[in-house]
């Protein structure tokens, strides 16, 4: 014979509600009772009255079904609560899951951004520096050139004054290296006071050699004969001191 589980210190409270049940029960079961014992044509009297009124007593079997109500009662609300905190605790995990994805998405879409960023950049720097280079190869390629001659080299120092700031003309250039040097770059004058004095004037402008380092134009060679670099300088002499070799009729 199975022991009776609902002991008093493993048995849970009967709410409100099953109290009431249990009440219910009872009475159906005192009247069942009552109407059993009593004849169908026999009168009441006051013992049996009395008699019937008595509180009834349940048997064992009728207290294990109300038991057995009451429990499963119990067991169905206990299963109910635990699926709402089992849906509960799925709901959240897969929120969790959900957020977990979204910011690897994010940062997934980010990364790939500032990728594409960086190639876009590094594309045009690229470019850039391409179209550099073309600039400087079409520049290198449409460089002015110039006759190795007087003609040519009284053009190239003129573009240069230009690009320095030095006044002077192709007419004042070329009557004063006439003069001077009569075309000649590798003139040399061994007999005026600058020769005695141990600095010949030199090249196309006799230039001394004192004045040629002092205006000498950078970009120019450092050579005292070279045509171009010996103009240069001097006509930069002359701007200082005469205002232009525009300006210079003689000897300077």
């Amino acid at each position: 014979m199975l022991k009776n589980t609902f002991t008093r210190g493993h048995r849970r409270a009967l709410t409100k509600r099953h109290k009431i049940a249990v009440a219910g029960v009872a009475t159906l079961g005192a009247a069942a009772v009552a109407l059993s014992v009593v004849p169908g044509n026999a009168e009441t009297t006051t013992s049996e009255a009395a008699v019937s009124s008595a509180p009834v007593k349940y048997s064992s079997e009728q207290l294990k079904g109300l038991k057995g109500d009451v429990s499963e009662q119990l067991a169905a609300k206990s299963l109910q609560s635990q699926a709402a905190a089992a849906k509960a605790k799925a709901d959240a995990k897969a929120k969790a899951v959900a957020a977990a994805k979204k910011k690897a998405a994010a940062a997934a879409a980010a990364k790939k951004k500032a990728a594409a960023k960086k190639k876009a950049e590094k594309a045009r720097k690229a470019k850039a520096a391409s179209r550099s280079a073309q600039r400087a190869k079409l520049k290198a390629a449409v460089r002015k050139s110039y006759a190795n001659n007087l003609d040519g080299w009284i053009k190239e120092s003129l573009d240069i004054m230009k690009s320095k700031g030095i006044p002077g003309s192709y007419n004042g250039l070329y009557r004063n290296i006439m003069r001077e040097s009569s075309g000649n770059p590798n003139a040399i004058n061994n007999w005026d006071i600058n020769a005695i004095n141990g600095i010949p004037s030199k090249g196309l402008l006799q230039v001394i050699p004192p004045t040629f380092q002092a205006y000498h134009v950078a970009g120019t060679s450092w050579n005292i004969y070279d045509p171009v670099a010996n103009i240069t300088a001097a006509a930069n002499y002359a701007a200082h001191r005469y205002g232009s070799m525009d300006n210079v009729n003689s000897a300077y």
